[in-house]
């Protein structure tokens, strides 16, 4: 009897692989592409602008959006979407270097004071004072003290996000803590510091990565909120929070000097969002098992 034998079966190829990962997870890649696409509108601003955001222009205030204007003008002529392509550069980098800074931090006090008993109780009580600080008092504090600056946002809204990133760090260490394999590392004679970056920080990853996207979105909004008030970037830098406060005077007026600004700003939080949705769907074993 003859034996026929099976063809086998060619492996997937790159636009396959993407594919199966697309069907499994389309929140990660709806959220990706648009923050990939505002990371080149950040990135190529000066050649997709066209104009430059601060030049004024009088004679052309508060002109609707238009071939030549394609967002239309501000009550001060000057063009909302080279503004709107410029405003997304502060956005993120405002919302990365907070994630990245809190969560270096925090991963560090964490893990410290997760590990070491003695710490645990002095680090926490000092992360519960600093979490009882609220972002925007402050940032006017700090403004109130300093010339109104980037760096000073940032520092001020990375100062109430690192004691969320410390505690849950510092969970996630006081649960591994006690698995049988660190017990046994730590009778066998391991220093302290193996048994903390082999065995106790991997298992920080993939929380702190879904921690990380949360504080993005959580820093570009307050950013905004920041500049609405007057207390964040200075108004000559277009952002999209100085542009929706500048603008909100003319709502009535001239609606596309908001609308545009704020649909930027929904949009890239929307993305944020969704990615650490699907993070946390992708990395989290029993929503995955489930799905």
């Amino acid at each position: 009897m003859a034996v026929i034998a099976e063809t086998p079966r060619p492996a997937p190829g790159l636009a396959g692989a993407f594919g199966k990962f697309a069907r499994r997870n389309p929140t990660i890649v709806l959220g990706g592409a648009l923050l990939l696409a505002t990371a080149l509108v950040a990135i190529f601003a000066p050649w997709i602008a066209g104009n430059d955001p601060r030049f004024m222009a009088p004679t052309n205030r508060l002109q609707p959006p238009s071939a030549q204007f394609w967002f239309g003008t501000d009550n001060l002529g000057r063009d909302i979407f080279a503004r709107t392509v410029y405003g997304a550069r502060i956005s993120l980098i405002v919302g990365l270097t907070v994630a990245v800074v809190s969560v270096a931090i925090g991963l560090a006090i964490g893990l410290a004071a997760g590990y070491y008993r003695k710490l645990d109780g002095v680090v926490m009580r000092v992360m519960d004072g600093m979490m009882a600080i609220p972002a925007i008092l402050l940032a006017i504090a700090l403004v109130s003290l300093n010339r109104a600056s980037v760096w000073i946002v940032i520092v001020a809204i990375t100062i109430p996000e690192v004691p969320r990133v410390v505690r849950l760090v510092r969970s996630v260490v006081l649960t591994t803590r006690e698995q049988p394999f660190i017990e046994a590392a730590i009778g066998g004679g391991s220093r302290d510091w193996k048994i903390i970056l082999r065995h106790l920080l991997p298992s920080t990853v993939a929380p702190l990565v879904v921690q990380a996207t949360y504080i993005t979105a959580s820093a570009i909004l307050i950013e905004a909120a920041l500049s609405f008030l007057g207390a964040g970037v200075p108004p000559e830098i277009p952002t999209w929070g100085n542009m929706i406060a500048t603008s909100r005077l003319f709502l009535a007026r001239a609606p596309w000097t908001i609308f545009f600004p704020g649909a930027c700003l929904a949009l890239v939080i929307l993305a944020v969002n969704l990615v650490g949705d699907g993070l946390r769907d992708r990395l989290d074993p029993r929503l995955a098992r489930r799905m």
